[in-house]
């Protein structure tokens, strides 16, 4: 299927990337690797260390193994595409195109509500300990991670079937290391009136939501940790909550940045931004949690543990 949309002369797009200066390629490209292999590597750390110690069977390490996974599957939408325009392979086909960009949405706003159920898992632990096993039982986190994965699919399917309405005449040229949406509706010689307004509706609410309940978790938390008498309390307490914290800061502001603008005020200024909700919080998140959460650097030794006696002659 080579083309996808019959009403557009384009059947392919080019992808300018971060820069077009030759001899910036090479060391972008060893970046932009390292970068992905790190990410690949710690992600991967992460899940095998959850999945191995029985200490780390619980809701909060169960959302954040699906969490890491997702980041695997996120960043290999948009890294080895990458890779390949670095190597002088900037063009895209219409198809592959849009199927990226579904992929983008769809995996970035999974992110997004899985952030939001580890906010409400954290919520529960604080603020309702008592109750915390039977109401963040493993059906109830299956539940809450299969919603987490299977709203942002439909979301991101109806803003893809909305950019292959669009008519693509000459102009094939996205300035933009993605396929996103502005770069490629600023490309439509159509009207993109329908596609604004669901992105800012819909869009908007989808985008929104997620970050409203993380915030709602937040405030709650944060009233019931300054009622606890002890400093070593509200410390534990705090302790529990500030990698995602972090996570939810960075991914967060780098989205509401890019994307509650309007079409026209889009600008490759916006690239770095992209970056960081793309590729950075992706590669940091292993980082984030792992140095500042004792059990998870426990398990993580104890995995590497096991692994140097395996590889030990006997």
């Amino acid at each position: 299927m080579e083309r996808v949309n019959q009403t557009s002369s384009v059947s392919e797009f080019i992808l300018l990337g971060l820069s077009s200066q030759p001899e910036d390629q090479k060391p972008l490209f060893i970046l932009f690797l390292t970068m992905y292999l790190v990410t690949i590597t710690g992600n991967l750390l992460i899940i095998l260390a959850i999945h191995s110690d029985p200490q780390l069977q619980t809701p909060m390490y169960f959302f954040l193994s699906f969490l890491s996974f997702t980041d695997i599957c996120f960043t290999t939408t948009i890294v080895p595409r990458m890779l390949l325009s670095f190597l002088s392979e900037k063009t895209i086909s219409y198809a592959g195109c849009l199927t990226q960009m579904y992929f983008i949405y769809a995996l970035g706003n999974t992110d997004s509500y899985l952030l939001a159920v580890m906010a409400l898992d954290r919520y529960v632990a604080i603020c309702d300990p008592f109750h915390y096993v039977t109401t963040m039982n493993h059906h109830r986190c299956v539940l809450l991670v299969a919603f987490s994965c299977s709203l942002p699919h439909l979301h991101s399917l109806l803003h893809t079937l909305l950019l292959n309405r669009l008519t693509f005449c000459d102009n094939n040229v996205i300035h933009h290391f993605l396929c996103d949406l502005s770069p490629l509706m600023k490309l439509s010689c159509s009207s993109t009136f329908l596609n604004e307004i669901v992105i800012m509706s819909e869009g908007s609410v989808v985008l929104v939501t997620p970050f409203v309940c993380i915030t709602f978790s937040y405030i709650r938390i944060l009233i019931t940790v300054l009622k606890i008498p002890s400093a070593a309390g509200k410390r534990k307490a705090f302790s529990t909550c500030g990698s995602h914290l972090t996570v939810v800061t960075l991914f967060y502001g780098s989205i509401f940045y890019v994307y509650l603008q309007p079409l026209s005020t889009y600008t490759a200024r916006d690239h770095i931004a992209t970056l960081v909700y793309t590729v950075l919080t992706s590669m940091l998140n292993p980082f984030i949690y792992s140095l500042r959460n004792k059990d998870l650097k426990q398990g993580l030794r104890k995995l590497m543990g096991r692994r140097k006696s395996q590889a030990a002659p006997s």
